[in-house]
């Protein structure tokens, strides 16, 4: 197995979550947060989202499938464009909220679809590429793809837990 397989097989184990963590919830569960000032399903979903869209655009060289197929637009939200949910405030999560469980799966699989281009066009010396020289050591492509593979599989294990503790407290 080639390890662009490996990754493709792990990003298409987000997409799996994403959408069993978002079915059937309604615009308010969908934006209850399980505790005051924690984070809801929706921004969980959007961000674990917009940091994949973000940085594999970022690596790939391609406009953000959040702005070049209008997503911004279709969410409304009163962030920057630019906005990944890195270090929003409780005022700011509280913004970010979407009408059906299809807009946030909707985009998702919008940037799925781009990641998995990139992914499949990869040779293996291309994941030793240098992009980001600001750590030390430098990040390559492969540590780079792994670190946004964790992260979103985080965000979307919390985004389970989330939906699980709104189910039962009914």
């Amino acid at each position: 197995m080639h390890a662009k397989d490996i990754l493709i097989e792990g990003y298409g184990r987000i997409r799996e979550e994403v959408h069993a963590a978002v079915h059937g919830l309604d615009a308010e569960r969908l934006a209850t947060p399980p505790a005051p000032g924690a984070n809801p399903v929706a921004w969980l979903v959007w961000h674990l989202t917009r940091v994949q869209d973000d940085h594999v655009s970022d690596v790939a060289g391609l406009e953000q499938v959040w702005t070049a197929q209008d997503w911004h637009g279709r969410f409304g939200l009163s962030l920057p464009a630019s906005d990944t949910g890195f270090g929003h405030d409780p005022a700011k999560v509280a913004a970010v909220r979407v009408g059906s469980p299809d807009l946030l799966t909707g985009y998702y699989d919008a940037v799925h679809e781009q990641t998995l281009r990139f992914l499949r066009a990869l040779t293996a010396a291309e994941l030793e590429r240098i992009v980001d020289e600001r750590w030390d050591p430098p990040v390559t492509l492969g540590v780079r793809l792994v670190s946004v593979l964790s992260d979103d599989l985080q965000h979307v294990g919390q985004a389970a837990y989330v939906r699980g503790l709104l189910e039962r407290a009914g």
